[in-house]
């Protein structure tokens, strides 16, 4: 494949020695030490695998579809958690901001800010995450072309940051459902930042539990084994040891013990399209 920029992310660098990267964790914050051993796992299988690791959950999810729907401990609680479980785990963190004075104070714990699909186009969301410094992970819109997203990259370039990714995570298709068109891909990547493919959102069905989303996790492992074909540079999972009992996207979310074995699936495909996607010219 044609070399991107690589990212510095915390204390690693990603998309410079070849291999996938993973951003992995549960939805959002729940028990400490549930999350904590969520994130315990990963690492073990990551290294296993010989993968960088980005632990990822979210002190709140601000566009839940219900106001019933549990939101996260919020930024004081959540982003206090964050750090012990990066002092634990010894490695970065990646949450979401929602607005533009969240920034400065997430970017003092997290390595990554990741700005929600639904928020890709707020331009001072993107500068004041971009302004940082920090690695700023944009998920495409829903409803975004792949090719619109390098409008988005040019909001952050300009002020001088480009320790940036992108992440596909689906396209509305109809009503509560989502399809991922993989050309989208090789688009973002030919933009020359690394690309990342949300494999559990990708399989979500927005709003279709009336006052929740629901998802189609069997899916899971063909998309991701589908993305790592076309030519991605990272994985980004919601993972959880029961997910039925996961206070958001459960139905989305892959299984703990699913994840060594699609991630291998990921990393053997990788490997083969390494060597060919550069001479398919």
């Amino acid at each position: 494949m044609e070399r991107v920029k690589p990212v510095k992310i915390g204390n690693i660098t990603v998309a410079d020695d070849g291999k996938l990267f993973v951003l992995a964790g549960p939805c959002v914050l729940e028990e400490e030490e549930r999350v904590l051993a969520i994130g315990k796992v990963m690492k073990d299988i990551c290294q296993r695998l010989g993968l960088a690791y980005v632990f990822k959950a979210s002190f709140d999810k601000a566009n839940r579809s219900s106001y019933t729907s549990f939101r996260g401990p919020g930024i004081e609680k959540g982003l206090a958690m964050l750090q012990r479980i990066k002092e634990e785990l010894q490695v970065p963190i990646v949450s979401d901001i929602h607005t533009p004075d969240q920034a400065q104070q997430a970017a003092e714990v997290l390595d990554v800010l990741q700005i929600p699909a639904f928020l890709c186009r707020q331009t001072d969301l993107l500068e004041a995450a971009a302004a940082t410094g920090k690695c700023v992970n944009v998920k495409k819109g829903q409803f975004m072309a792949p090719e619109d997203m390098k409008n988005v990259l040019s909001k952050m370039e300009r002020l001088g940051n480009e320790n940036l990714l992108l992440t596909e995570r689906g396209f509305c298709l109809g009503y509560h459902n989502l399809v991922v068109d993989m050309r989208g891909l090789p688009i973002m990547r030919s933009f020359g930042y690394p690309v990342v493919f949300d494999a559990t959102h990708s399989v979500q069905l927005p709003g279709g539990a009336g006052t929740k989303s629901s998802g189609q996790r069997q899916f899971i492992g063909n998309l991701a084994r589908a993305a790592a074909g076309a030519g991605i540079d990272g994985v980004f999972m919601e993972v959880h040891d029961n997910p039925e009992e996961a206070l958001s996207d459960g139905p989305n979310m892959l299984y703990l013990s699913q994840v060594e074995a699609v991630l291998k699936d990921m990393v053997a495909i990788h490997e083969i399209t390494k060597k060919s996607v550069s001479t398919a010219k």
